[in-house]
């Protein structure tokens, strides 16, 4: 794979865009921008996966909270859509994977205490049938909460089957590596599949996220599926991947229909635990080298230099004012 030929701090500097920041200030700072600037609802996506260790877990369930917290009471969002929340089961997996079950329905709970909508992101396919299962008993429960669909699997066609009418699908073709009896490598077959998943899922009454930035099968997604029923449709796209031209044309409408986008958000609490994430989206996209580096002269052609200013503990100081604490 290529990332394993790219020392870590290389990764971090080309996939940065990719990423909101090492805290929470910095994440909702990005989703506030995106809204202002672009009228984007957002979720907020804490990178993180694989914890083993008890400190980690509930350094985890901490921020975890927090962010639960400030997405419902937060100031900066009177007046702004809040953003919802994605949880990844292995970052509370301990031992076993019951430890990290106790701790997604807690999480759960407490979402729905806040009124925040709650993601449980789905990973390698170790996780599937457990993700499945916890997501579809939360929502059971009256819970507020979706899950992920990766169309790469050759199970999810059977697994769409599971989907209770109402529950929220995020589908994306995933970024996991797996072995090809149980996953198609073909990304074009993994697409026309997210169409066909898509169509299945409105059929069954579910609401339907589609995330992906190949501007062919979003444009498809909506003249060919999302008419069947709008008001339950959205298109996702990741920070970092320049889209503004079919931004606008969804918020006008072009495609026949207009369906709101949504900004996965992803931060750390460090940069150390970004870098997994970020070696799995070169590996998948190598030509996001260059689509940062094109970045970057972008926005240095479009800003002016910025005023020197002493640095304050080597953290510059957030943008957003927090409420309540």
């Amino acid at each position: 794979m290529l990332s394993r030929f790219v020392p870590g701090f290389l990764v971090r500097f080309f996939a940065r865009p990719y990423v909101a920041g090492s805290n929470l200030d910095e994440a909702i700072e990005t989703v506030v921008t995106a809204h202002d600037d672009r009228g984007l609802l957002s979720t907020l996506d804490l990178l993180g996966e694989d914890v083993v260790e008890p400190a980690q877990v509930e350094r985890q369930v901490t921020a975890y909270r927090e962010m639960l917290r400030r997405s419902a009471e937060d100031a900066c969002f009177e007046g702004r859509p809040r953003p919802t929340v994605s949880v990844k089961p292995s970052g509370f997996t301990c031992t076993a994977a019951e430890d990290a079950r106790a701790r997604v329905f807690e999480l759960a709970e407490h979402a729905h205490r806040c009124g925040v909508p709650l993601t449980i992101d789905m990973e390698d396919r170790r996780w599937t049938d457990l993700t499945l299962d916890w997501a579809t008993q939360l929502y059971g429960r009256g819970h507020e909460v979706g899950t992920v669909l990766q169309t790469r699997l050759h199970r999810t066609q059977d697994d769409l089957e599971r989907i209770p009418a109402g529950m929220r699908i995020r589908l994306v073709i995933g970024i996991y590596p797996e072995p090809a009896e149980v996953a198609t490598t073909d990304k074009d077959e993994m697409k026309e599949r997210m169409l066909r998943a898509a169509k299945r899922l409105l059929e069954r009454g579910a609401r339907v996220e589609f995330a992906t930035h190949d501007e062919r099968y979003l444009e498809r997604f909506a003249r060919e599926v999302a008419p069947m029923a709008p008001d339950r449709c959205e298109v996702q796209l990741l920070l970092g991947v320049p889209r503004d031209p079919i931004i606008d044309r969804f918020a006008r409408g072009d495609f026949g229909v207009r369906l709101p986008v949504r900004l996965y958000v992803p931060f750390a609490l460090s940069w150390s635990d970004a870098t997994a994430y970020l070696r799995r989206r070169l590996n998948e996209s190598p030509s996001m080298v260059w689509l940062v580096l094109a970045n970057l002269l972008r926005r240095r052609r479009k800003r002016p230099p910025p005023a020197l200013r002493p640095p304050e503990q080597g953290v510059l100081p957030s943008k957003v004012e927090r409420s309540g604490s």
